[in-house]
């Protein structure tokens, strides 16, 4: 009763001020932190919930040798090389990673941050000019604060821990106020930190290429350091910035997973460090490569969000979390439940050869077949007519399309179809005008030459006056024409970064300085049309991140429309991002990047697994694919709500199994649809199993194609054979359950 008397509760946090203790928990989880000797905050706990917290975690006192103790201490069992923290500083005796590396003055890197004070809050804070979690009214969440100071650079470090309500989730985030007379230069600021106990565990990454986007990684965690990071200017195609720890024991439906997923575009970093004793140090934030940044006096840094998710009920129950996460609490908007359109692009079937005729043919093909948006792509601009120029110069050329956009837009509306419109806002060519007129606005060094990438450079997004013209011509089309969707991309990374407009001592602050320009023009243009439909793209899926769905409800993931290498992309995809914001094409056959042939079926199938639209020359279809394209798009429309915003099940894997296996299942459970899909045929074929799960298992399942009823524990526990018995490669088949009344 003591330590009841002791503990002041508000709704999802108790704080005991006696023993230092912070329980944030809520009917799934629990976080629990502390204050150790030496005012030094120490992590306690994380997983699933528990009632109260009694201190069996203080952590053991022992001699580790060679491991420093505190100041002016002789007690040499404590030592932060060993503690368990919250928030690591650097070269005060903890050799492991630190959260802040920070120069002072005289050039000294010591960093040590002590606990201070705290604070409760109902909701959660705003971070100015960074895309984050959010919520819709204050008792929705709690937000714990905690205060760090550090005395000898007058630093004052927050530590901001919010947890949801309703939601297996964690958001954490770290603020730094220079409280001194002095200028300090962080060299390092993670996002958050977490050390977790001795024991064994695996880490799940999604690495990749250009084409070959989120490619599932699990491996053991090695002592030693093991680092998940993009140093391109974007999150990138080559790795994601988010991670899952999980038991060698986890599986997509049971044990334990812990995601660490960074809310940013920009160079990131993910860290784990397993130390000599067991203990694994997790680490993200804005990758430290380059990074320098000037902190005046009374100016403060914040970093990007983090949002961890911990699940009990395995890989799912995980990804279940952030699909809800991020599509309830983090896209915004008037298109964030609602239904996306089919669309239709010039790409494939003009490059930029096209005038308004060819697009009248285009559209007279697509119109026929269900298609909902026309979408044109590159080459309406300046004077492009191949990806040699004009990118900078957002003005309709006239040589090409001189009755303008509005006639496009007129012509598609006509045809009752939504009209898109592509652009490159954040490069430009060397043969444009923005480019004669303004050679600073690019990305350079002084007396070195330009890396080329696509015959483009990149725009100097850390200078205001640069979004600002962005914006400025970006508003003029939009205002005089009616677009309904715009497709943003972005095709290359960054190189030779450095800013004409700051100073040489702020030249190691333009990469994030840059991908904050980027969300400054975003934020603006969402706001001022807020009836547009924003689609993220970078090169395909380089720039496939969570900041970026902040501003873009959805995003294309790969150019890559095959549809077997798509089995892994979209199923890695997965695994954080939810179904609403994976566009997902029928391409042609031969695919167009690995020149495999594969049937309309099969294309189509594993379209229809996200937002469904067509990257081909719907006028050269034969007619059977027409029909084929017909019946695509009406089931898709029969069961379009239910793809985009159901609970989505990953069953059989592409990266383990021949048979690849995924399932939509409504809310309420009445509906599922089963897709599965086997990659390569075989002489003497295996007979194979698919079992369902996340029905109702007394309800009564009428299979609509078969009109056979299952009841759903048959469904889950007794499964369907793969039929027919695959002997040919690339076979897709979907089946669509619904509950008897």
């Amino acid at each position: 009763m003591a330590l009841q008397h002791l503990t002041k509760t508000t709704d999802l946090i108790q704080v005991d001020d006696h023993q230092q203790v912070f329980h944030l928990q809520n009917n799934d989880i629990s976080y629990v932190l502390g204050v150790e000797t030496g005012d030094v905050l120490a992590h306690l706990y994380f997983g699933p919930r528990i009632e109260q917290y009694h201190g069996e975690r203080q952590y053991p006192r022992i001699d580790r040798g060679f491991s420093g103790n505190l100041p002016q201490s002789l007690d040499r069992t404590y030592s932060k090389d060993d503690v368990p923290q919250e928030y690591a500083g650097n070269n005060t005796g903890d050799y492991r990673l630190p959260a802040a590396v920070i120069r002072a003055e005289n050039g000294a890197r010591t960093v040590d941050f002590r606990y201070q004070t705290y604070r409760v809050s109902d909701g959660k804070p705003d971070l100015t000019g960074l895309p984050q979690t959010y919520v819709e009214a204050d008792n929705e969440a709690q937000t714990l604060t905690v205060l760090l100071s550090e005395a000898t650079l007058n630093l004052q470090l927050e530590l901001n821990y919010t947890i949801y309500r309703d939601r297996p989730v964690i958001t954490r985030s770290a603020r730094v106020i220079n409280r001194g007379e002095s200028a300090v230069n962080i060299e390092k600021l993670a996002s958050m930190q977490l050390d977790l106990p001795t024991e064994p565990l695996e880490v799940i990454s999604l690495p990749g290429s250009y084409a070959r986007e989120r490619q599932l990684t699990r491996q053991p965690i090695p002592r030693g350091l093991t680092q998940f990071e993009s140093r391109r200017g974007g999150s990138s195609h080559h790795m994601n910035p988010f991670m899952a720890l999980v038991t060698p024991q986890t599986t997509e439906f049971s044990g334990a997973a812990l995601g660490v997923l960074l809310i940013y575009s920009g160079n990131h970093q993910l860290s784990l460090e397993k130390d000599a004793i067991g203990q694994t140090r997790v680490m993200a934030g804005i990758n430290e490569y380059n990074f320098d940044w000037q902190l005046a006096p009374e100016q403060s840094f914040q970093t990007p969000e983090v949002a961890m998710v911990y699940s009990t009920t395995g890989l799912n129950g995980m990804s279940q979390s952030y699909h809800s996460l991020l599509r309830e609490r983090v896209a915004r908007g008037q298109y964030r439940n609602a239904d996306r359109p089919i669309l239709i692009n010039n790409w494939e079937a003009t490059y930029f050869d096209f005038d308004a005729g060819k697009i009248q043919q285009i559209l007279d093909a697509a119109a026929p077949l269900g298609i909902e948006m026309f979408v044109l792509d590159d080459g309406w601009f300046g004077h492009r007519n191949d990806d040699n120029s004009s990118l900078g110069d957002w003005v309709v050329n006239r040589d090409k399309l001189p009755g303008g956009l509005s006639q496009i837009a007129a012509q598609t509306h006509a045809k009752k179809m939504r009209f898109g419109l592509w652009f490159e806002p954040e490069n430009i060519s060397e043969d444009s005008d923005l480019f004669r007129q303004h050679p600073d606005w690019a990305l350079g060094v002084p007396n070195r030459g330009r890396t080329l990438s696509r015959n483009e450079y990149v725009l100097d997004f850390s200078n205001p006056l640069v979004v600002d013209n962005l914006y400025e011509q970006m508003t003029v089309v939009l205002d005089e024409v009616p677009v309904d969707y715009i497709k943003w991309d972005m095709n290359r990374n960054l190189t030779e970064v450095y800013s004409a407009a700051l100073a040489p001592a702020q030249q190691g602050e333009v990469s994030h300085r840059y991908i904050l320009g980027v969300y400054d023009l975003m934020e603006r243009l969402t706001k001022r049309y807020p009836q547009i439909l924003f689609e993220g793209c970078s090169g395909g899926g380089g720039r496939f991140d969570a900041g970026l769905l902040y501003y873009m409800p959805q995003s294309w993931p790969s150019d890559n429309n095959d549809p077997i290498e798509r089995l892994k992309i979209q199923y890695g995809t997965s695994l954080v991002y939810p179904i609403s914001s994976i566009t997902a094409h029928v391409g042609t056959s031969p695919d167009e990047l690995l020149g495999r042939s594969t049937s309309m079926d099969m294309r189509g199938a594993v379209a229809m697994s996200g937002t469904l639209g067509y990257e081909l020359d719907a006028s050269a279809l034969s007619d059977a694919d027409k029909q084929a394209v017909i019946g695509q798009i009406k089931f898709y429309k029969e069961h379009r709500h239910l793809i985009q915003y159901g609970t989505f099940y990953r069953l059989e894997s592409p990266f383990t199994s021949n048979t690849v296996a995924w399932l939509f299942v409504s809310p309420d459970q009445s509906e599922a649809l089963l897709y599965r899909f086997v990659v390569q045929g075989m002489v003497q074929p295996e007979p194979h199993i698919t079992k369902l799960a996340g029905l109702e298992p007394q309800a009564q399942y009428l299979d609509t194609d078969s009109e056979q009823v299952y009841g759903g524990d048959e469904l889950m526990n007794v499964g369907l054979y793969t039929t027919p018995v695959q002997t040919s490669d690339f076979m897709a088949q979907i089946n669509y359950f619904k509950v008897l009344d």
